[in-house]
């Protein structure tokens, strides 16, 4: 390596480096960096590299700014929708959208999806990783919450919640009618939603309560 190309080298490394401290610096306290990357050179050739990072609370891109430092934006894990990936031979693409929330970080940008190309392949993998991670575990919730709301809709049972303080939420089905409540237990049995055990002790649940 020539001296000219060690010179450049070592400015990239410092750039990068301070680029590093200022992600760390918005980082909150119990926040972790769990992976990070950032742009080739050859993709930024008309703007600053752009770094990608994931955390233990968000998903985070910071571009250095000509004026004020550095211009951050993130999506927190519980707004993630949809996250994907694109390897290329000369670099990667991460794509991220945000469900629409008028408090975003990234609102403010006019827009809810975040989309970034020629990152280092490795570590855009580790990125995507984390948020297929945090993708599943949200589609889940969302799935177990839902189960429970048609439970309760079928079989007039209280819906909890995650707060151990949170009282039972009463659900007002007194008044409707125990054949179309029935019908939705049927219609949850068939799409194996609850089982058979289930659905044999919400129709009794229905009929002793016609």
């Amino acid at each position: 390596m020539s001296e000219t190309e060690s010179d450049s080298h070592r400015t990239e490394d410092a750039r990068v480096q301070k680029a590093l401290e200022y992600l760390k610096s918005t980082l909150i306290r119990g926040e972790t960096l769990e992976a990070w990357t950032i742009q080739r050179r050859y993709f930024a050739l008309w703007h600053r590299r752009t770094l990608v990072a994931a955390t233990s609370g968000r998903l985070i891109a910071i571009e250095r700014d000509l004026i004020t430092g550095f211009l951050p934006v993130d999506i927190q894990w519980q707004d993630l929708k949809d996250a994907e990936i694109k390897v290329g031979i000369f670099g990667s693409k991460i794509a991220a959208v945000a469900h629409n929330r008028s408090d975003l970080s990234l609102a403010s940008q006019g827009s809810n999806r975040m989309l970034y190309k020629g990152l280092r392949k490795q570590g855009a993998q580790d990125i995507y990783r984390i948020c297929q991670a945090h993708e599943q575990e949200l589609r889940e919730k969302r799935r177990a919450r839902e189960i429970e709301e048609l439970r309760a809709r079928s079989g007039g049972v209280q819906v909890s919640t995650n707060s151990p303080s949170a009282q039972p939420v009463d659900t007002g089905l007194a008044g409707i009618d125990s054949m179309k409540r029935l019908q939705q237990a049927q219609q949850m049995l068939d799409a194996k939603l609850i089982n058979d055990t289930e659905y044999q002790a919400i129709k009794a649940k229905i009929i002793n309560t016609a």
